[in-house]
């Protein structure tokens, strides 16, 4: 009985004390997991978080660190307010056209064979050029639609000088050109997925049911799509606006940019003294980007409902 009784509760203590172990294993894996995610947490605070706090900061202190609103009143107004204008539109026709492009293209290339060369060589080619820009896609420009590029002079041969009717590569047209051209391989890098994210079931029901292609696009693909594309073309509009590098480079700083005005500030070459007002212009982009990126967000939530 004594012997029974002392199995009993050894047996019941040890089905208590079981759980115990995994809660200790799932301490450490989750531990583990925290360890790992130090040197992400390192990098985003070094380079995302402190750039952003000094960004805040400095566009609130004027020279000497006292606390002034003048920058940021002047960021809104006069050359700056309109540079923000410029922005915003260049970015939006660029994101616009880009989309609808890059949508298209998207869609063609996934109607061939996924093993298919050309599919593979689309995609290869639109993840290099999403990141060609700077001064390397600037000179590339200049050589090909530039006053005496090659395909100016090769127009011109022909009788057709772009040239004559007011056209410049170096103005806000030549620059849309330009972004266009990083635009379109970057929505067919973001669009891809949620183009494959169809199911063919759709289309099948669709057409048992007696609908046409139109009523298909119209009434099934269209909603659905439609969160993704909105989603893409507002990351196409805030990779337009950060942009800098190659519209510094095409056009040497002369057109009213955001980007190309804090660069200037910030760097001193225009006017000394001003890089607390390159933080308020900097600023004003940050909270651009950042109501662009929420609606993203938001957006992308709602598309992983149906395309998850």
């Amino acid at each position: 009985m004594t012997v029974s009784n002392t199995t009993t509760r050894t047996g019941a203590a040890g089905l208590s004390a079981a759980p115990a172990r995994p809660t200790g294993r799932r301490w450490v894996a989750r531990a583990a997991g925290l360890l790992g995610l130090l040197p992400f947490l390192a990098y985003t605070g070094l380079f995302l978080a402190a750039p952003v706090v000094m960004v805040v900061v400095g566009a609130f202190q004027d020279n000497d660190g006292a606390f002034t609103t003048d920058n940021v009143t002047t960021a809104v107004s006069d050359q700056y307010g309109r540079a923000f204008v410029t922005s915003i539109e260049l970015s939006a026709l660029t994101a616009v056209v880009g989309a609808v492009l890059g949508a298209v293209l998207a869609q063609a290339v996934l109607s061939r064979r996924p093993d298919g060369v050309l599919r593979k060589a689309v995609t290869s080619a639109s993840g290099v050029l999403a990141n060609f820009g700077g001064v390397q896609l600037a000179f590339a420009f200049i050589a090909t639609l530039g006053s005496i590029g090659i395909v100016t002079k090769a127009l011109a041969a022909v009788g057709l000088d772009i040239y004559q009717g007011g056209f410049t590569l170096f103005g806000f047209t030549g620059i849309a050109i330009v972004y266009i051209y990083f635009q379109v391989p970057l929505m067919l890098i973001v669009f891809t997925p949620a183009l494959e994210g169809m199911r063919e079931q759709w289309r099948e029901a669709a057409e048992n049911l007696g609908a046409t292609r139109w009523q298909y696009w119209r009434h099934v693909a269209g909603p659905v799509l439609l969160p993704p594309f909105l989603a893409s073309l507002l990351l196409l509009f805030a990779n337009s606006l950060s942009a800098f590098a190659t519209a510094e480079a095409l056009t040497n700083g002369i057109i009213g940019l955001v980007p190309i005005q804090i660069g200037a500030l910030v760097s001193g070459n225009v006017v000394a003294d001003q890089q607390n007002l390159g933080k308020a212009l900097g600023l004003g982009m940050v909270i651009v980007v950042g109501l662009v990126m929420a609606v993203y967000y938001r957006i992308q939530r709602r598309t992983a409902r149906w395309l998850g």
